[in-house]
């Protein structure tokens, strides 16, 4: 069950992000995200969780980056656009559709909160993460290094 994440949620969460540090295409750092990135998605109401038999298994935030926000390659006739990130799933819950329905999910939450479009970053070369965003009708609509990597600019019609 996919559901807004609460301030009981916050260690487990830190948890998540933590082992997706040092994974391949994976830019945290042991200083991002942390404590004060799961208060500032909180205090927004933008934080969410998939729980599977009482534990949480993926996170995903509708994040506000003014650096993203200001790249270039947004449509601007799309906006307001929304940003996702931190999408993160247990490993050895993962290649099971679970970030897919995360993604699902928000953007079903962008719509209900007014936003037209929906917007993320995905490295370039993680292949994976590319096929699933094809799946699911993104077009990439521009490139930039950011967070000392390359990636491609996803953007979508909600």
């Amino acid at each position: 069950m996919i559901e807004l994440a609460t301030e009981n949620d916050r260690e487990e969460i830190l948890k998540l992000y933590k082992m997706q540090v040092g994974k391949e295409f994976c830019p945290w750092t042991d200083e991002y995200p942390d404590d004060e990135t799961i208060t500032y998605d909180l205090s927004r109401d933008a934080l969410f969780v998939e729980r599977l038999e009482g534990r949480i298994v993926a996170a995903i935030s509708i994040d506000l980056d003014e650096e993203v926000e200001e790249l270039e390659y947004w449509n601007p006739e799309l906006a307001p656009g929304g940003e996702l990130a931190r999408l993160a799933v247990l490993p050895e819950m993962q290649s099971r559709g679970i970030a897919r329905r995360m993604l699902e999910f928000c953007m079903e939450e962008l719509k209900r909160r007014g936003y037209k479009s929906v917007h993320f970053l995905v490295n370039r070369h993680n292949v994976k993460a590319l096929r699933s965003y094809d799946h699911l009708g993104f077009d990439v609509v521009g490139e930039c290094y950011m967070f000392e990597q390359d990636f491609y600019c996803y953007e979508k019609v909600l």
